[in-house]
């Protein structure tokens, strides 16, 4: 039995006031030792949540029997194109508890990671090991300190379980923070019903997400326009620090538009545009310069159920739908192109710039320069690749680059490009050491590590934080899902 308690947090559950077919009522599993593994204070603190009661209870409340106060634990329904081919899914081990509210009336889900098997776990086992989640958490982390959209990790806790993959793996459970865990194959499942749930559904995410558009006569038309917006900036977001999300399902893009389902992502040291680690990727299908692609690709498939809400008349709702997939190419460009204008130093347009910046990544590309290193010393030549620095095709460059920044603004472009270069990104090879030692109960390497990415742009006292790993590691690195 289950005694209510509160740790702060303020659960509403809009989500089963949809029909049931859009959701299951679920049972937590109960655990044999759990224990907090990492706390995310900055983040509890934020949602207005008691801490020291979180502190003292431990993440108990993830283990099915002391459930916060108005929870009522679900998991949802949806589909998903993986890796294109389409199959219904659902949350196969996440429980979503309820949506809590701060005093701003700002709304975040909180959803059970690993908290053992749903009606949709298609036999799976419904848990998670140690090692993903810690990745979760370090990666949202990053992300949200780099300024990009994403979930969070309000913690970890370990759950005194086994895990069986290919080895005997300690077990976890992460509690995720979002806007919604709402995907475009949410929508996919919604498209799979009768076209009245299907309007019942959009609406009630119009009203969570898009409340502007709730009165406005083509709501699903702008519906579609505002997820195309919102996907074009975060993907622009990933490219210009160099991350690659790695299996980007239908299943996996918010219509919120965060980052969200860190599973074999990583970030790009040496920079290739047809990288990819996933180890589940063959084909490089999600690689590093598909993304964009992909991220159209995806959205064709939401405009997709939306089209009996655009018009009775399929032809004419496709041709409503194919004028508004059309600008996210545009809304995509205009994004990177401020964004790598900043990297630069570059602060007006001009018909060049995409030239430009073309050129740079192309010697980048060339010579396998450092992604990140290479954009935030680019005033600093002794610092880059030598190879690069000392061609005759990077002198041309920093003279046509210099061209666009007269001498009374070069103060102001130093500034825009240390506002928009990162020094520290989680490097591959440190993430990897850093899981293995944590899975080995020494969690010191993790929280040197996540203390440094938590100040991206500030120089770490310890360098070792700023060098990227061999050409080599990174040709034969490789990324997992963690399921």
């Amino acid at each position: 039995m289950t005694s209510p308690v509160s740790f702060g947090f303020n659960f509403i559950n809009s989500y089963l006031t949809l029909p049931k077919d859009f959701y299951t009522q679920q049972t937590i599993k109960q655990f044999r030792a759990p224990q907090n593994i990492i706390f995310n204070q900055e983040l509890a603190q934020a949602l207005e949540l008691n801490i020291s009661e979180l502190e003292q209870e431990g993440f108990i409340i993830a283990n099915g029997d002391k459930l916060p106060q108005n929870a009522q634990p679900i998991s949802q329904a949806y589909c998903g194109h993986q890796f294109g081919h389409f199959v219904k899914l659902g949350d196969g081990r996440a429980v979503l508890l309820g949506e809590h509210v701060t005093s701003q009336m700002s709304r975040f889900d909180i959803q059970l990671k690993g908290s053992g098997p749903t009606i949709y776990a298609r036999g799976g086992d419904g848990l998670a090991a140690m090692g993903p989640m810690l990745r979760e958490y370090l990666i949202s982390e990053a992300m949200y300190h780099l300024g990009i959209p994403t979930t969070r990790s309000l913690g970890v806790m370990s759950t005194g379980d086994p895990v069986f993959r290919e080895t005997t793996l300690p077990g976890a459970m992460l509690i995720r923070v979002a806007k919604s865990h709402i995907r475009v194959g949410t929508f996919e499942y919604a498209a799979t019903l009768e076209k009245s749930l299907l309007q019942n559904f959009s609406d009630y995410v119009i009203e969570r997400h898009f409340p502007e558009l709730i009165n406005e006569e083509n709501r699903y038309e702008k519906l579609l326009q505002a997820v195309i917006n919102n996907q074009a900036r975060l993907i622009a977001q990933w490219m210009c620090v160099g991350f690659i999300h790695g299996v980007m399902n239908t299943d996996n893009m918010s219509i919120p538009g965060e980052s969200i389902d860190y599973g074999p992502c990583a970030f790009m040291n040496h920079y290739h545009p047809n990288t990819v680690f996933s180890s589940i990727d063959r084909h490089g299908r999600y690689a590093y310069q598909n993304q964009p692609i992909i991220g159209q690709w995806n959205l064709t498939r939401f405009a997709e159920t939306l089209l009996p809400l655009f018009n009775d008349d399929i032809e004419v709702a496709k041709e409503k739908a194919l004028e508004l997939l059309d600008t996210f190419k545009h809304v995509y460009t205009q994004h990177w192109l401020q964004i790598m204008r900043h990297k630069i130093g570059i602060k007006t347009q001009s018909d060049d710039d995409l030239e430009l910046i073309e050129d740079l990544l192309k010697m980048m590309e060339t010579h396998q320069a450092d992604f990140t290193l290479t954009f935030r010393h680019l005033n600093q030549p002794e610092l880059l690749d030598p190879g690069m620095a000392s061609s005759e095709a990077f002198r041309q460059w920093v003279l046509k680059r210099n061209e666009r920044i007269p001498e009374h603004q070069q103060q102001h472009s130093q500034q825009l490009m240390d506002a928009a270069n990162p020094l520290v990104i989680p490097r591959n090879h440190l993430v990897e050491e850093s899981l293995e030692q944590a899975t080995q109960g020494n969690m010191n390497p993790f929280h040197d590590l996540l203390e440094v990415i938590k100040n991206p742009f500030s120089s770490p006292k310890d360098s070792r934080y700023l060098e990227p790993s061999s050409i080599e590691f990174e040709q034969t690195f490789k990324t997992f899902c963690g399921t």
